[in-house]
């Protein structure tokens, strides 16, 4: 089987942290033997071969300088929630490159069905290609893009046009499935899939473990509570700092790790610097992905304080949480989006309410104070990624979505 895949965002390099899910799915949908071309937006940091663990690689230019390639790569959006400026002006080149490269590479190659990844920007392409060549079109829809077809009535129109010329669609989480359905998708066609990951890669040795925490300066009986991901507003990093005055108070020891980059960066170390926390947070900054399973081995408690934002943007199923599930790690989430499906509270891990400092700083308490409880919960978690949240099962499920609409386009092409 042959499948042309379409992203706007992917790990620039090996050991980039942008979009890992997107590599690991198409990484391990190519180890079940399938051909895997991923066409993808050029960047001025894009530096990936032709064929990387058996994924072809297809860059698009649409962009006359390098400085100005701000399509894709969590780089369109400010802070996740407004297009940044000269986005508009890019979006036709880059729309028309993709359709281009895309007709290019199906005029001489035969595929069996076309992937696209995130609903806005991408399906509208993908489906325009789709129909010229009679493809298959499956959509995976990942959390920003349902936002902007929520907030933007033109924007919505495109997304339930795709859905309409999608043989079949998937969102990472229940609650993105619902949201996609009230934007115009059909039930019958549309199915959940949540992220996965890799046990292995996060199964660490102790000393990797301690040299991070050397590096943070950690005493032994310190605990490292870690959150992990984009510094944009979504990921409620803010309501974690609020939280760490009272964290302190009943936990003295614990000291706060964020591992990220983004807009908010310099909003947060004000924060901080206001609740007088100065010592008790560290902002590691951009962490290669390579180093990220021994921050996860080297922390105590995993927190992922995910809010919906001012604007309606919410999350769908970040990495992080499985990853943490992956290292053994309880966890401490928000009880919104994705999280309920794959964390069961107080079995796997700790559910909270969304934008509650006082709820989170209770729940993180309850777990610096209970190595016992930590346990549990860790060990609960990682059985989870063994038996079902992992990628190959990850891939086997999109694979056999293709195998499912492949077959339904024969047949009707048969009728027709």
């Amino acid at each position: 089987m042959n499948v042309l895949m379409l992203t706007s965002s992917y790990p620039k390099f090996r050991g980039d942290t942008t979009a890992p899910f997107i590599e690991s799915i198409a990484t391990n949908i190519a180890r079940q033997h399938i051909d895997v071309h991923v066409v993808l937006p050029e960047h001025r940091e894009l530096k990936r071969g032709a064929v990387e663990d058996g994924v072809h690689f297809h860059p698009y230019k649409y962009a006359l300088r390098p400085e100005w390639t701000l399509w894709g790569y969590a780089e369109a959006l400010r802070g996740d929630v407004k297009l940044k400026r000269g986005v508009y002006a890019l979006a036709p080149f880059a729309l028309t490159a993709s359709f281009q490269k895309m007709m290019q590479l199906t005029a001489r190659e035969k595929f069996d069905v076309i992937h696209a990844h995130w609903v806005l920007p991408n399906a509208p392409a993908a489906a325009l290609v789709a129909r010229w060549r009679k493809l298959p079109l499956v959509i995976s829809m990942h959390g920003s893009d349902v936002f902007m077809a929520e907030k933007n009535r033109a924007f919505g129109a495109a997304a339930r046009w795709c859905f309409d010329n999608a043989a079949w669609l998937t969102a990472c989480s229940d609650d993105l499935m619902q949201r996609a359905m009230a934007v115009g998708a059909e039930e019958s066609r549309t199915e959940l899939v949540p992220y996965g990951a890799d046990a292995k890669a996060f199964h660490v040795q102790p000393e990797d473990a301690a040299r991070v925490r050397a590096q943070l300066n950690l005493e032994r009986d310190q605990v490292m509570i870690l959150a992990v991901g984009r510094l944009v507003y979504k990921k409620g990093f803010e309501y974690l700092v609020r939280a760490m005055p009272q964290i302190l108070q009943d936990a003295p020891h614990a000291r706060l790790v964020l591992v990220g980059y983004g807009d908010l960066r310099e909003e947060l170390e004000t924060q901080a610097r206001a609740r007088g926390l100065n010592g008790h947070v560290t902002f590691a900054g951009r962490v290669p992905r390579e180093q990220i399973a021994a921050y996860f081995a080297a922390a105590d408690i995993i927190s992922v304080p995910s809010v919906r934002d001012d604007a309606g943007n919410v999350d769908g199923l970040p990495n992080v949480v499985l990853e943490g599930m992956a290292a053994g790690k309880p966890i401490v989430a928000s009880n919104i989006a994705g999280f309920p499906d794959v964390l069961e509270n107080d079995a796997s891990g700790i559910l909270v309410e969304e934008k509650n400092s006082a709820a989170l700083a209770r729940a993180i308490v309850r777990l610096a104070r209970d190595e016992t409880l930590r346990e549990r919960l860790g060990t609960r978690a990682r059985a989870q990624v063994h038996e079902n949240l992992n990628w190959e099962n990850v891939a086997r499920k999109f694979i056999s979505v293709y195998e499912r609409v492949a077959v339904q386009q024969a047949s009707s092409e048969k009728e027709k």
